[in-house]
């Protein structure tokens, strides 16, 4: 049996033979001997054909699809082309041999050629992989180096590029940045409190906040001159007119040592800096949060933004703490007391980065164990729902909220919580709602569009129509009258043949009468009408046969058979029908007057 060899390069596609396989019998231990020696080798394996790529794109094309398995339509063309072909009922006397097995199964299945992948295979195509320029002369040295750093360029960089809205490297050197500038804000707003606690110490007992303080000690300046003309506003910067009041007066008596203006000057640009940074760190958490919503919206609505962000900076990507169990995830930043209770064999912690979210605060001491767990595997859903979905929604972590809630009175009241595939099952229906929601109103947008568009063009037709219109006269009028006359002669032809079909049993008189309309219908139709008048008549016609009232005798006698003819006489009462169905042999008259019988 002929042995194929399928070998994906960097250049192209190519197919080799190998010769000899039966007397060497398939020995491993022989092909790697013989892969080193190139002329040993060479009597082998020999190239039977080859197929190059025909861009840069197309090679990276070819091979993420060679890399998820799947056959492209270039390599089925390329194979049909220089394989033997397959018949059908017939065993195939030769095999293919491939380096991947998914990929082997795939072109089974589409082209039913034999394939397989096995230490044997594999060693030969290792060999080919060696000797490949050699096995192929019409590439020139170098090509294939060149070939192969720019497709390795190509393909890292494509399996790199992410989606630029739910890029969580974003949100990873966001929650760093967030930490860092709480810490340095902290200490330099302590740096203020002291370098300016020499000028007025007073000032430190009655502020607490750091940013106010930074900000009155910008005001203030020097305390000496500090008066009651200040005090409006002192208290819009304060937001209390007693705190002010209070300033003013401790100012009046104070402690504190004069500076000269210079170092006045400094303690105030450097308050300036530490009140910038503050409202640095404000912009940067809306940043936060809005990213967060875009990538994790169901982690962030679950256990809020900056927790969720810690989580995922931690865990180093979305993709990453999705894989994590909730058992994982629970632990989460607190690794060193892990370690140190397994090796000390004491007591392993409860819960790691996520002891920051409000639930385990609001749990009782004995609880906050049980919550962590129920928390961590929450978030841990939330994650992948985050990562794996293809439309962002935050009605999964809304549900799940809402049963950390539950489970929290559970613990301290004893209510009992809902089920989990109850509280799935309302999610997902309150996301397909939005999801129908949302197509209504793009049709019904689409709609108004179109009406408008529609209702402009015919305004400008009519602007257009309008000399010609008067030019031609009112023999364009007559025209179009007559083309709409005989279409609605055609619609009411119709209609009466119809009628005439359903009801064989009609009166003569009612034919009589139809042929009568119809001859009449045929006189008015030579005379021009004005489309106003021909309106008229269709909604009169329209009407008049809505309003028809059926009317059909029943004839119920022994001998005779059921027949069905339409009355003329005016129509019975709803009250005698019962009456005359009760009779033998006498005839009910069963009238279809806007009901159902």
């Amino acid at each position: 049996m002929a042995l194929y060899l399928l070998y994906e390069s960097a250049s192209g596609y190519s197919l080799f033979l190998a010769h000899g396989i039966d007397q060497i019998g398939q020995n491993t231990e022989a092909v790697r001997s013989s892969i080193s020696d190139i002329n040993r080798f060479g009597k082998v394996v020999q190239l039977a054909a080859f197929d190059p790529f025909e861009s840069a794109l197309d090679a990276l094309n070819q091979c993420n699809s060679v890399s998820e398995g799947v056959m492209t339509d270039e390599l089925r063309k390329f194979l049909e082309k220089n394989l033997p072909t397959v018949k059908e009922g017939k065993k195939p006397k030769f095999s293919l041999g491939v380096s991947e097995p998914k990929i082997g199964s795939h072109i089974f299945e589409e082209t039913k050629i034999p394939c397989q992948s096995n230490e044997f295979v594999l060693e030969l195509i290792r060999g080919v992989r060696l000797h490949f320029t050699t096995l192929l002369k019409s590439l020139k040295p170098g090509d294939l180096e060149k070939a192969q750093l720019g497709l390795g360029h190509s393909y890292s960089r494509a399996k790199v590029k992410f989606n630029v809205n739910r890029v969580d490297n974003m949100v990873i050197q966001a929650i760093f940045l967030l930490d860092t500038l709480d810490k340095d804000i902290n200490s330099f707003s302590m740096r203020v409190r002291e370098w300016y606690s020499w000028h007025f110490p007073e000032l430190v007992k009655i502020i607490n906040d750091n940013y106010l303080y930074a900000k009155v000690s910008k005001y203030i300046k020097d305390k000496s001159t500090l008066s009651e003309d200040n005090l409006s506003d002192l208290t819009d910067l304060v937001g209390d007119e007693d705190k002010a009041k209070e300033i003013i007066e401790a100012a009046k008596a104070s402690m504190g040592q004069d500076l000269s203006p210079l170092d006045l000057m400094n303690v105030q640009q450097f308050a300036q800096k530490v009140m910038d940074l503050a409202e640095y760190r404000k912009r940067l958490y809306d940043y936060l949060v809005s990213k967060m919503n875009d990538i994790a919206p169901n982690l962030a609505s679950l256990i809020g933004e900056v927790v969720g962000a810690r989580l995922i900076s931690h865990a180093g990507s979305l993709t990453n703490l999705a894989k994590c169990p909730s058992s994982t995830l629970q632990i989460l930043g607190a690794e060193k007391a892990l370690f140190r209770a397994l090796k000390t064999r004491g007591n392993t912690p409860k819960y790691g980065l996520i002891f920051h979210s409000s639930f385990i605060g609001r749990a009782s001491a004995r609880n906050k164990g049980r919550m962590a767990r129920y928390l961590a595997n929450k978030c841990s859903i939330a994650s992948r729902i985050d990562c794996f979905a293809d439309s962002s929604t935050t009605a999964f972590g809304e549900k799940l909220r809402e049963q950390v809630e539950e489970r929290l009175d559970f613990y301290d009241k004893g209510v009992a919580p809902r089920k989990n595939i109850d509280v799935m099952k309302s999610a997902i229906e309150s996301t397909q709602s939005k999801d129908t929601e949302m197509e209504t109103e793009e049709a019904s947008g689409k709609k108004s569009k179109k009406k408008k568009s529609k209702s402009v063009d015919n305004g400008d037709a009519m602007a257009v129509d309008e000399p010609a219109a008067t030019a031609n006269g009112d023999a364009a009028e007559g025209k179009s009258e007559k083309k709409k006359k005989k279409k609605d002669k055609r619609k009411l032809d119709q209609e009466d043949q119809t009628m005439e079909d359903a009801n064989n049993g009609h009166a003569e008189e009612d034919g009589m009468a139809k042929k009568k309309k119809k001859k009449s219908k045929q006189e008015n139709g030579d005379d021009l009408q004005a489309p106003s008048d021909v309106k008229k008549k269709k909604k009169k016609k329209s009407k008049s046969e809505d309003m028809l009232i059926m009317r059909f005798i029943w004839c119920e006698k022994k001998s005779s058979k059921a027949r069905f003819l339409a009355a003329t006489g005016t129509p019975p009462e709803v009250q005698q029908l019962d009456e005359l169905g009760r009779a033998d042999e006498q005839p009910m008259e069963l009238i279809s007057h806007g009901f159902v019988w």
